[in-house]
């Protein structure tokens, strides 16, 4: 899922927040206690106020791979027999260098303020989903 600036999202499963609690503009944290821990709920529903992507684009074949990937599930029904086959086989000839860029990619991450006023930053973007 892509997230977007100012969209709605909902956390789709349980987190738990734990560590230590410092006082909003202390700089040098010294008001440092640990706190316990938070659990925020599955289902708890935002706006995310910022996307961190990660630098980096895919690389050409791991590009391509998600292309003929799209163009398979919005149009292969619809496709010749042979056609479709031809582009069944170059997917799973890419595949490999798709999971290859999957497994090293880095984690998209957003700051997300929850209704309830809690923000949650550098939150990871595969527990979210947009509304």
């Amino acid at each position: 899922m892509t997230l977007t600036r100012g969209r709605r999202v909902r956390l789709a499963v349980d987190l738990r927040v734990a560590g230590t609690v410092t006082v909003a503009g202390d700089p040098v944290g010294e008001a440092a206690e640990v706190a316990g821990a938070l659990l925020l709920g599955e289902g708890a529903e935002g706006v995310v106020e910022r996307v961190d992507e990660p630098d980096g684009l895919p690389d050409p074949e791991a590009a391509e791979y998600e292309r003929l990937v799209s163009l398979l599930e919005s149009f292969g029904a619809q496709m010749p027999p042979a056609s479709r086959e031809r582009l069944e086989e170059e997917v799973r000839g890419l595949e490999p260098a798709w999971r290859a860029y999957r497994d090293r990619r880095p984690v998209v991450t957003a700051r997300v303020r929850l209704d309830g006023g809690l923000v949650l930053e550098r939150v990871r973007g595969d527990v979210l989903t947009e509304l």
